[in-house]
């Protein structure tokens, strides 16, 4: 059954392709489904010390297991659960990291927000891929998605993750003190708050 957070698009079967316009000035970023081509990235992210801690990323670099990894990403459209891209350079088609959109779940007690995460592989940072996948995947969520408000949580720490989302039009709403399990600890986190402009 899909999420409340997929209301505007039912279930779909297959993930668009996001591609950034064409006039963009820039980084531009192809978002697509993973391939089997993929599997590099997948196995350079499990050596990094922290994306493994934070995703679903293996924690080992084996091809088997970053197949799985592949798959669980196409099992979360199909069940609903969210959106999982690979964030690929647009004019090499290479990927070189991950954005995905989750919806949040809603009921007369509770409301999770929709939440957007994204990392990109070691040997692809600092070139503008992480704030070009962010500004696109936030605008279809909240024109095609029509989602209202969206949510990022980052440590305090992570200033090149927090500048990118500020650059994206997210603003800073609160600190929140032992919000989320990063490996064996609870960490603090900044939530960040963007909705239609």
């Amino acid at each position: 059954m899909p999420s409340a957070g997929m209301r505007g698009l039912g279930n779909p079967l297959e993930l668009p392709a996001l591609t950034t316009p064409a006039s963009t000035a820039g980084t531009r970023v192809t978002l697509r489904a993973f391939i089997a081509a993929d599997v590099g990235l997948i196995q350079s992210a499990s050596r990094d010390p922290l994306i493994p801690l934070i995703t679903s990323v293996p924690a080992t670099s084996g091809r088997t297991e970053a197949l799985a990894f592949m798959e669980r990403q196409h099992q979360r459209l199909k069940s609903g659960s969210g959106w999982s891209f690979a964030v690929a350079d647009a004019a090499s088609n290479v990927a070189v990291g991950q954005i995905g959109l989750w919806p949040g779940q809603s009921s007369r007690r509770t409301s999770n927000p929709d939440t957007i995460g994204y990392w990109i592989g070691p040997d692809h940072r600092r070139q503008g891929y992480a704030g070009a996948a962010l500004a696109l995947l936030t605008e279809w969520a909240l024109t095609e998605a029509d989602m209202r408000r969206i949510h990022l949580y980052i440590e305090p720490w992570n200033e090149g993750s927090w500048r990118t989302a500020e650059r994206a039009g997210y603003r800073r709403d609160a600190l929140l003190p032992s919000w989320q399990k990063v490996g064996s600890q609870w960490k603090d986190m900044y939530r960040y708050i963007r909705t239609p402009l």
